[in-house]
């Protein structure tokens, strides 16, 4: 998929205070330390389009990319940690709102990219949040971050736990390493899938 421009939008604090919508979006969720930022730029093939911390949970906005590809524009959307990060329950129970109120929105959700660590085993947060889009009908992709972190010999009995606490099938998933950029073109078939999808659907 050839990028022709990405630039950064609008950053949002409130999900009363969304933007108008303007082109179809692909909405980005997943633990606070999962690789979003990183997953984005090597979408988009930018080094420093999306912010990327070392340190989890720095991410407690919504933020915007605006996305030109020779077939049109669509928008990315960075969603903050949805409720992983390693701060207070306080804090991070006022970011499940701003999440929710974004996904739970009438927006032009073409697909919810859902991250996993390949590293670790989806829990509890991931589950439901898996099951709380596909109740709502929103297309989901499961792609697997930072394939590059672990050891091939590791990589099928990763899959498969990551697939057994998601009741996938392997196939389902979308390997990926930001660094490789391993899976990149899969991701993007699997973006333009969903846009397709809701084409029809209009």
């Amino acid at each position: 998929m050839k990028v022709l421009r990405a630039e950064v939008g609008p950053v949002v604090a409130d999900s009363k205070n969304l933007p108008w919508p303007q082109a179809p979006e692909v909405a980005f969720v997943g633990r606070s330390n999962v690789g979003k930022s990183s997953l984005l730029n090597r979408l988009v093939g930018r080094k420093k389009l999306a912010y990327t911390s070392s340190a989890p949970g720095k991410t407690r906005l919504i933020h915007f990319y605006s996305v030109d590809r020779s077939t049109g524009r669509i928008w990315f959307v960075d969603l903050p940690g949805y409720g992983y990060a390693k701060v207070s329950k306080r804090e991070s129970k006022s970011w499940r709102p701003l999440v929710e109120g974004y996904l739970d929105s009438e927006r032009p959700l073409a697909v919810a990219i859902l991250l996993q660590d390949i590293r670790r085993n989806p829990g509890e947060d991931e589950q439901r949040l898996l099951d709380w889009l596909t109740v709502r009908g929103i297309s989901v992709l499961v792609v697997v971050t930072k394939a590059d972190k672990i050891k091939p010999g590791r990589r099928k009995q990763a899959l498969r736990g990551i697939c057994s606490k998601l009741a996938l099938e392997q196939t389902q998933l979308v390997v990926t390493s930001s660094q490789t950029g391993e899976g990149t073109e899969k991701l993007w078939q699997g973006i333009n899938s969903g846009l397709e999808q809701m084409r029809t659907l209009a």
